[in-house]
């Protein structure tokens, strides 16, 4: 089985693949896509093609817990100068410390990352393994009709991919050419904008936050938590950035222990993702693996 350090190292290689890169054409998906994307620029995932108006939140929705103001944000953290870099850093979830495996499927948006694996959600859903989905700002305006069918489905748990899709930097780190939250104000709207769309979606959508490309820095982290938020990674990279091919996702896949939290996405139909779960599903199943969600997986919240 794979170490923790081998299979981030591997995802440091490959992270973009599912969120910047060009949707390759592939298989019909049978989970319908709205017809009307956001408009993206030019540069691949450089663009802030964010959703400015957050939707009403309907009443049945339970109202955010309390969080702080940016201006207690500030003065608590402001001045501090982060030591750490990456997808490994220290008050980022990465295993669940439980008996089960938790899948988790990122849907970034944007350039080239609108699209919808709907053969991926198909396989889930046969086989009845759980999932959580970490949906970006930009995905669910891209799909408003998808979402809030995932949303329905109690096989599925909601969390935060953010809204510009930015690495989360409290001074402007930059991961694989994209550049990061510049401040911590621009850290604090990263983390609470998308808050009113999933609300919108589910009446509790989980405190679960992982950014774009999945790289903190400490202090960034820290103000996940200060917000009422989890900072997640992972401890096995499923799809490589939805750049591997099946087979290597039913090996990657295929190694997964008590405990793992796995990253794949959910938003490039036609790579080797879907494919790969279809195949593996079955037998890790047959292995006696279980699967839940990241709120049914022991991770802590505090």
């Amino acid at each position: 089985m794979p170490t923790r350090r081998s299979v981030l190292v591997a995802f440091s290689a490959l992270a973009l693949g599912g969120c910047s890169a060009p949707a390759p054409s592939g298989s019909a998906s049978p989970v319908a896509a709205s017809a009307a994307p956001v408009a993206d620029d030019a540069a691949a995932d450089t663009a802030v093609d964010v959703v400015t108006t957050p939707p009403t939140v309907p009443a049945h929705a339970s109202p955010t817990p309390p969080r702080p103001t940016l201006e207690q944000v500030q003065a608590r953290f402001g001045g501090r100068a982060p030591k750490t870099w990456g997808l490994d850093v220290p008050g980022v979830a990465t295993r669940s410390g439980a008996g089960t495996v938790a899948l988790t499927f990122d849907a970034c948006g944007g350039t080239g990352g609108n699209g919808v694996d709907g053969w991926l959600i198909s396989a889930l859903r046969k086989n009845k393994v759980p999932a959580t989905l970490f949906l970006n700002a930009r995905w669910i305006a891209a799909n408003p009709g998808t979402s809030a069918e995932l949303a329905a489905d109690p096989l599925f748990e909601l969390a935060d991919h953010g809204t510009a899709h930015r690495p989360l930097s409290v001074n402007g780190r930059s991961a694989y050419g994209i550049a990061g939250t510049a401040s911590l104000a621009a850290v604090y709207e990263e983390l609470v904008s998308n808050r009113a769309h999933l609300e919108a979606l589910v009446p509790k959508p989980g405190r679960w936050y992982r950014p774009g490309t999945a790289y903190y820095d400490e202090v960034s982290a820290e103000v996940t938590r200060a917000v009422g938020l989890v900072p997640v990674n992972f401890s096995v990279n499923g799809d490589g950035g939805a750049t591997f091919s099946a087979s290597q996702v039913v090996t990657a896949v295929g190694a997964v222990g008590p405990g793992d939290i796995v990253i794949s996405h959910m938003n490039r139909p036609g790579s080797g993702t879907a494919p790969g779960y279809e195949a593996v599903l079955p037998r890790l199943l047959d292995r006696g693996v279980t699967f839940a969600t990241l709120s049914k997986a022991g991770l802590a919240l505090a």
